[in-house]
Order: structure tokens, then sequence, then C-alpha cells
């Protein structure tokens, strides 16, 4: 990718900015800009990238050939990283007040960007926030949501592999109604193949009966089927059986927080009941755990994730209170497949144990997923 540096502030489309004219406005920001890229996608799509230190609020207007994206309390002086085979021709920050104003100049019109289009990606590695946004020429005119949502196909048949976490001498988490994660995440993960399926995506279970896996051969299998997503299914328990709600986690080797770590290190545990350690893995693997470690593939998981996250909030399924996508080193993530460890809902809840067992909730579970997967740009 070729990539040019431009550091002059130019005229933007909403009048002629110079250095000496900025308002002298004082505040304190709470955000910075710490970088920004541009990079082409699959048919004819421009990806810019805003990168801050905390999680940015924003505004988009669209002027004649540019787009401005606003960000409130925020400052921050970068160089752009500008690819030459996008839609944007170049990238001014102009700060205004409490608002720094990313005004991108444009070859030519497009239309109004989708939120389905828009992400915001937590820290990840050495990534810090992340504001995305994909778009295409246009004429200007946005498809209303519901329109944009329908229009979306499968035109591929990309492979998904689901792993329904424990199984076998391995129960997982046992409500106190006595239900077992085991079973709970194998029925999810029999109606999440059966729905992915029925709408054009390949899917493979890591397990399909009461069968005990080790992390190893389950991400091996993901490999082996050379999957594009890999979704891992759990169910958690806390000591508080007052803690209820989802969470969403990838792959990392730093926890994003005490309670990632630790629910990593029970997750990681079920390899040592009654076999003799974690099996060293293939060669095959060993060089997909150094190719993890390359961003791309981190990006991809930590994009799917906030799609999942975003599936769920949108129908109204309890979160975890904390931040929408957790991070923390789940051994059955390390492989080169994107993917993410589900974590449906607390057994040690009762409300929420009676909830995981409903076929009424598990199916609501279910659409929210197969929305994230549609969703999910696996062309990127």
């Amino acid at each position: 990718m070729k990539v040019s540096r431009r550091a002059c502030l130019k005229m933007s489309g909403f009048g002629v900015v110079a250095m000496g004219m900025l308002p002298r406005v004082a505040f304190a920001a709470r955000n910075s800009v710490l970088s920004m890229r541009t990079g082409a996608q699959p048919n004819g799509k421009t990806r810019l990238v805003i990168e801050t230190s905390a999680r940015p609020s924003y505004d988009i207007s669209y002027p004649q050939n540019q787009m401005v994206v606003s960000l409130s309390n925020t400052t921050g002086s970068v160089t752009p990283k500008l690819s030459g085979d996008t839609l944007i021709k170049n990238i001014t920050s102009i700060q205004n007040g409490d608002k720094l104003n990313v005004v991108a100049d444009l070859r030519g019109a497009i239309s109004p960007i989708e939120k389905s289009n828009v992400m915001i990606l937590s820290p990840n590695g050495d990534n810090e926030y992340r504001l995305v946004l994909d778009f295409a020429a246009g004429t200007g005119v946005a498809q209303s949501g519901e329109t944009a949502k329908s229009a979306k196909t499968v035109t591929k048949k990309y492979t998904i592999v689901i792993d329904a976490g424990h199984g076998g001498k391995d129960p997982g988490c046992i409500g106190k109604g006595g239900t077992k994660e085991k079973t709970v995440v194998l029925s999810v993960a029999k109606k999440l193949k059966k729905e992915l399926d029925a709408i054009g995506f390949k899917t493979y279970l890591t397990r399909s009966d009461d069968t005990f896996l080790k992390l190893a051969d389950r991400a091996e299998i993901a490999e082996k089927r050379h999957a594009d997503l890999f979704l891992s299914l759990h169910a958690n328990a806390n000591p508080s059986r007052q803690t209820r709600g989802y969470s969403v986690y990838t792959l990392s080797e730093k926890a994003s927080d005490e309670e990632a770590q630790k629910l990593a290190e029970t997750e990681n545990a079920v390899d040592r009941i009654g076999v003799s350690g974690f099996a060293e893995f293939s060669k095959e693997i060993r060089v997909a755990l150094s190719s993890l470690q390359q961003r791309a593939v981190a990006e991809l998981s930590q994009e799917y994730a906030a799609d999942c996250a975003r599936a769920m909030d949108n129908a109204s399924i309890t979160r975890l209170p904390g931040p929408n996508i957790r991070h923390a080193p789940f051994a059955v993530l390390r492989s080169t497949v994107p993917g993410a460890l589900i974590e449906l809902g607390h057994l040690s809840n009762a409300s929420e144990e009676k909830l995981l067992k409903s076929d009424a909730h598990q199916n609501k579970l279910v659409r929210a997923i197969v929305k994230s997967v549609k969703n999910y740009d696996f062309d990127v």
C-alpha cells in the first residue's frame, strides 16, 4: 500500500481556515487523535480508520465532495496515512473549540454512511479505540436501514466453525437448578448451524454430541476446515448470583480486566481434566500461533466481536456490565482464523439459568448471532 504524508492545512468546504484564524477557546479535551489511515476495500469501498485515546463521540456531515467527521471533546494533530487507490484524496484536521473536525476531500460524491458500516472498536494489543467508516461512491441518497439490511445476502459460501464449549467428562458451569453448560451451548450451537446453513453459509460443529475435546483440537478443526470465522459458545458463572448478562471476548496475550483473566484461566483449565496436560501443537498450529500476532487477524476478530455485541444489544439481550468487548488469552482462540468467544449468559444467576435452557431465549440468542455474522465483512 502506497503511503503519502501531507502536513499542510488547506481550505475546507465550509470556509477558508488558517492557523492564525482558529478560535482560542480554552477547554480540557478528554480525547485525542492518535492516528488516521485509509485503505481500499472490496467492491470499490473505502475505509477510514481514526484511532483515538478514548471512546470517540462523533457526527458526520457531507459538504460537496467532502466528508467531515466531527469528534467531540477531542484534540490532536497527526499526519494521516493515505492509500492512493481510495475515494479520499486528502485529510485535514481542523480544531474548532472543543471539537476536532476531520475533513476528508473526496474524489466524488458518496452516499451517507449507514450505521451498519460504522464501527467503534475497543483497544486491542497495540491499538487504542478506533472509529472505522466504510463507504462507497454514490448519489448522496442513502438507503433506508431496512432496505439496506434486506439487500444484504450471502453471495459466497463462507465457512463458519461453531464450537460448543466443554462436553463429555467436562460439564462446564452447572446452575443451581442443575443446568449444565455443555448441554446449553450444544443446543444453541446446533440451532445456530441450522440457521446459518439456511442462509447460505457452510458451517461445521466442533462437536455434535456429548464429547470431550481438547482446546487445541477445537482450534485445529477451524484450521483444517479453512474457516472464515470461529465462534466458541459458552455460559458463565460468578460467585455473585446477582451477576448476569452476555459477554464477548477476543484473543489477547494481556487480559482487558481481572474478570476476563480469571475466565480465561477457567476455560483454559479444561485440558487438565483427566488428560496429560496441554498437548503440543502441530507444526501447522505453531505457525498459526505466530500468524495470529499479526494485526490483521486480531482486527478481524475485533470487528466481528463488535458486530456481535451490537447485535446482542439491539436484540435487548442483557449485557454483563463493563466493556462491550473484552480480551484475554483463551487457548481455544489460538489459530489463524478470526474468531470470538461468546459467553451467552450466567448459569449462576437463577433467572438467567431459566432463560438459557428455554427454546425461546436460545432462539433469540441465535437470531442475534446470525445477524452479526451477516453484518460481518468477510472480504476485508
